[in-house]
């Protein structure tokens, strides 16, 4: 009997324990799809934790400069480079040419880092485009930015990097015959898994991974570089010299966007430390010090090593190649070729991780802002990292493993990553307008946000008159987010029972993964 007793009492606990919980996050402080932080948690390891005012739990400020390099850099170059780096030859039509373009492409990327350095350090939250968007042109626009990204480009792009990195992990085993789908798409999600499982348990081991990924791109890309510069110290090179090297040069309009293009999409990422602003140590020093170090170094690297490329590979050459760093590889490390393809996968590896660590960041943003549910905004309380978001971030990423055509959806979306920054862009200098009297440490000289503002307005026309078909339908993906914006985030008198089933469901998840909400 007292057995009995005792049993329901501790039911009683437990069901005043799922009110509390119901009418904390029913609260307006806390609401679903409400913006807001959520309340705060007890605290956890006080080495790893940030603990806010009340106690509660908020993420470590843990990126240091080094780190904030190897994202940018480890991000930036990931398969392409490696792979196909004759989208920018095909438009150009020369070596000379090909290397002009390469080179003002990282100029280009550099003038905008540098842009997004003043946003970051104005704007002090994580989230990059997304956190300024909604700060200058309100929710709605905010939410379509983030609707695509969860729905297509962050998912898609992750997939298709394990993808690759998969296929160069396999090839030994199939010399002589393409790799498997079935088995490369296996192991781009067995891939996906493990960082996935790395960013969950650690932040310091998510970032560990990330520089010595980065690292391990670099000296693979300082291998051609060198190669590259004694096949020049020995001569026959005659592709290279100035009176040479122009030839077949196409300067008409859509040629050299297309070719602008081609190379600034090598050099994507350039932003993504903007997405975790929030946790890096004394942002206003260390990221504009991580975009000053980190551009110039991967301008440098691309450049040299398309140079080193053409020692070897002619323009022809380069286009025909399925995979120009190994052919590359093959021409000159005889047995010692297979270190190439290696490289290439580790090269792959290290994208996948940083891509999943700032995206998870984004939804982890969006959540808090409500623009997503709560539980994408909550926190392991030991292990101090977002996991509700990773794992969402995950499970996205391999919903794609699905999919056979993922390419075409991705180019329905040419335009958007350069319509969105230029909507950044546009807004901080609005911001410099209407709101003089906000601390900025650092402040560009207005002709580069001008100049940056312009250049991705001629990008986004050049995507559309190329690919108008692709654009419009991407334009109507994009439109597909207002009714769910309007369900999901602006209905606040949603029925009862929709809402019992909403906090339902997250108080389970939360048990379930043990997380609690940021505090405040």
């Amino acid at each position: 009997m007292s057995g009995l007793k005792k049993r329901t009492s501790n039911s009683s606990a437990e069901r005043e324990e799922d009110r509390q919980v119901t009418e904390k996050m029913l609260s307006p402080s806390g609401g679903v799809g409400e913006k807001g932080d959520q309340g705060g948690a007890p605290g956890g390891d006080p080495n790893n934790a940030a603990v806010a005012g009340d106690g509660g739990i908020v993420l470590k400020k843990n990126i240091t400069l080094l780190n904030g390099v190897a994202l940018i850099v480890g991000t930036i170059i990931g398969s392409g480079i490696f792979v196909t780096p004759s989208g920018v030859v095909k438009e150009a039509g020369s070596v000379g040419l090909s290397l002009v373009v390469w080179t003002v492409c990282g100029v280009f990327s550099t003038v905008g880092a540098l842009c997004y350095a003043e946003l970051g350090t104005t704007i002090t939250k994580s989230g990059g485009d997304y956190a300024y968007i909604l700060e200058v042109y309100g929710s709605l626009v905010a939410f379509l930015k983030l609707w695509i990204e969860l729905l297509i480009i962050r998912p898609s792009s992750q997939y298709i990097v394990a993808y690759v990195f998969a296929t160069y992990l396999l090839k030994p085993l199939f010399p002589v015959c393409p790799v498997p789908e079935e088995g490369a798409k296996l192991v781009a999600c067995l891939c996906i898994l493990l960082l996935t499982f790395v960013n969950c348990y650690s932040v310091k081991a998510a970032t560990r991974v990330q520089d010595i990924f980065a690292a391990g791109k670099l000296l693979a890309l300082g291998m051609i570089i060198i190669i590259g510069f004694v096949k020049i110290g020995q001569g026959g090179v005659d592709r290279l010299l100035p009176e040479n090297s122009f030839e077949g040069s196409r300067y008409e309009f859509g040629s050299l966007g297309m070719s602008l293009y081609s190379g600034l999409f090598a050099y994507g990422g350039w932003n993504y430390l903007n997405l975790v602003t929030e946790e890096m140590i004394e942002p206003f020093k260390n990221l504009p010090r991580a975009i000053i170090i980190s551009l110039p170094i991967v301008t440098v690297v691309y450049v040299l090593t398309n140079l080193a490329y053409f020692t070897t590979l002619s323009p022809e050459q380069m286009l025909a190649s399925e995979a120009v760093a190994v052919d590359f590889g093959n021409s000159h490390l005889g047995p010692m070729a297979w270190i190439i393809p290696v490289f290439v996968g580790l090269s792959c590896f290290g994208s996948v991780n940083g891509s999943l660590f700032t995206s998870s960041r984004l939804f982890f943003v969006g959540s808090r802002e409500g623009h997503l549910p709560s539980l994408l905004s909550m926190i392991h309380p030991t292990l101090l990292t977002p996991l509700p978001s990773l794992i969402f971030t995950c499970l996205m990423t391999l919903l794609y493993a699905f999919s056979n055509d993922i390419f075409s959806v991705i180019n329905f979306f040419s335009f958007f990553n350069w319509l969105c920054i230029a909507l950044a862009i546009v807004g901080m200098m609005w911001l410099r307008y209407k709101k003089p009297e906000m601390e900025r440490p650092i402040k560009v000289n207005i002709l580069l946000p001008l100049s940056f503002v312009l250049a991705c307005l001629f990008l986004i026309i050049v995507s559309i008159w190329k690919t108008p078909v692709e654009c419009a339908i991407g334009f109507g993906i994009i439109a597909t987010g207002v009714p769910v914006y309007f369900i999901g985030v602006r209905w606040q008198s949603k029925p009862k029972w929709m809402l019992h089933g909403i906090v339902s469901t997250t108080a389970l998840c939360q048990k379930v993964m043990e997380v609690v909400p940021q505090a405040t």
